[in-house]
């Protein structure tokens, strides 16, 4: 098979600014037509409720992909009150509707003060997590509903931008396996009215914001004859695990890694995951055992083209 039909062997990340109503999947198959890449993934589905940050990952950065599932996330949503959905958000079924009570920005502080930090949720229906190998979502489109413990999570922050007789706009950072709309959710029952998302935009995933962010309509509106165009707007692969320490290793090190062999870096270090470089070169993923020897984890292929 030809060149040209594999592909492009890219390696970096694409951050795009996801539109409204767009589905994750096709972002993602959009993002690969436009570069030509031989290999992409996301780093986690975006319903097409929301828009922002949503990377995509071309070719060895696709091994990296779990860590930016594990990262934090940072959010900017409008709650609509006195209305509460099936799926809660804009997009469900209307359960049930409330009048809102009176409110000042005290009495919603109050109600916050009680989401903030440490705490548990219980996953809606409506989310992809599975149960018995099915997506809880297929199980309510069934009319189904399935018993969901509670799972830890954490809100970093939770600040109240603005608020009406009708909405709140909310501002989350908060921890992996989070839910904006269960969050949203339980406070509009908190509230004592009930509420809803009707707006969602993703502002941060892990070291990734809409700062880095770029609009398919405007990569579909540049060149693409030498891709330099395009490809301006790519980042590198090892920052999806840019929080990890580095360490560096010699020529002779890096090739005996590279073979899948472990290797004494003599000095001491911090035992746990690391980045590996060596030469300015990233070569992946790797752990720092007790007695300082790197032993590989993800290593990026020698085949791959920076």
């Amino acid at each position: 098979m030809s060149r040209k039909r594999k592909g492009r062997l890219l390696d970096a990340v694409l951050v795009v600014d996801k539109s409204l109503g767009e589905s994750s999947n096709r972002v993602l198959q959009q993002a690969r037509r436009l570069y030509g890449a031989a290999k992409a993934g996301h780093t986690g589905a975006l319903d097409p409720l929301a828009t922002g940050v949503l990377p995509i990952c071309f070719g060895e950065a696709t091994k990296f992909s779990q860590y930016l599932l594990e990262a934090d996330k940072g959010y900017l949503t409008t709650a609509t009150l006195g209305v509460r959905t099936e799926t809660s958000d804009c997009e469900g079924a209307v359960v049930s509707t409330r009048p809102v009570p009176a409110l000042s920005r005290e009495s919603v502080e109050a109600v916050l003060d009680g989401f903030r930090g440490d705490i548990q949720q219980v996953p809606s229906m409506f989310s992809a997590l599975k149960h018995q190998g099915q997506p809880l979502y297929k199980y309510a489109r069934e009319g189904k509903t399935v018993e969901r413990p509670a799972r830890p999570i954490t809100i970093y922050e939770l600040e109240l931008l603005d608020f009406s007789e009708q909405q709140l706009k909310l501002r989350v950072l908060c921890s992996k396996g989070t839910y904006i709309r269960t969050l949203v959710d339980d406070i509009g029952e908190a509230l004592g009215c009930g509420a809803h998302v009707s707006q969602l935009r993703r502002t941060q995933a892990g070291p990734f914001t809409l700062a880095d962010a770029v609009t398919l309509e405007a990569l579909e509106g540049q060149s693409s004859e030498d891709f330099a165009q395009l490809d301006s707007h790519l980042l590198p692969a090892d920052q999806l695990i840019n929080g990890f320490p580095v360490v560096e290793l010699s020529p002779e090190q890096a090739h005996s890694i590279l073979q899948g062999q472990t290797v004494s870096i003599g000095d001491p270090a911090t035992p746990g995951e690391c980045r590996l470089y060596s030469q300015g070169r990233f070569l992946g993923l790797a752990q720092v055992q007790p007695d300082a020897v790197v032993k590989p984890l993800r290593l990026v292929s020698t085949e791959s083209q920076a």
